[in-house]
């Protein structure tokens, strides 16, 4: 691989935590912000890793809290970036929630995070293209132009009219629903 190309694989971040009474509320649960705050650390250590930069974080999507972790168990944060843009960055974040004594695992979280690369004054600078290795990297990296377009637009920062890959994708599904 050349500098300006890097593949996703070598942005791969897997962080381990056991959530213990600090972590918890008094429904004796992972407190939420705790757990956006490790999903932030791991996402931007993957960003880092990808751009050999600095990296701050531009947009969280949405984390829906559906399934509670409670204290005593162990969870595995699984970060990647799946596609790079000129000085963005989107990672996606997999939580594993682990019941060690029980026996039981299951994802309890996931979301897409997004980090602009910077020099030390705070500008933005380029980051490699990313290079995909297998099916899943592939459709991840697909559909981040769409979860792109629409970061954007709810922001006010794309006219929703030039936002071409979504305006595609949606049409495809109202076909396919018909």
């Amino acid at each position: 691989m050349n500098e300006k190309t890097k593949l996703a694989s070598e942005s791969f971040v897997s962080m381990t935590e056991m959530i213990l009474p600090n972590d918890t509320n008094p429904l004796n649960n992972l407190m939420g912000g705790r757990l956006m705050h490790l999903m932030d650390i791991a996402a931007a250590i993957s960003a880092q890793r990808h751009s050999n930069r600095i990296v701050v974080t531009a947009s969280v999507d949405n984390i829906s809290f559906n399934k509670p972790i409670a204290l005593g168990n162990v969870i595995t944060l699984n970060a990647q970036v799946t596609r790079a843009f000129s000085s963005s960055m989107e990672v996606f974040v997999e939580v594993i929630s682990e019941d060690i004594p029980k026996g039981t695992k299951f994802k309890s979280h996931e979301a897409f995070l997004t980090f602009v690369a910077v020099d030390q004054s705070g500008q933005p600078i380029p980051v490699p293209k990313l290079v995909t290795e297998n099916n899943q990297e592939k459709k991840l990296y697909e559909s981040a132009l769409q979860r792109r377009e629409l970061r954007l637009g709810s922001a006010g920062k794309l006219d929703p009219s030039k936002a071409k890959t979504l305006k595609n994708f949606l049409s495809t599904q109202m076909k396919t629903n018909d």
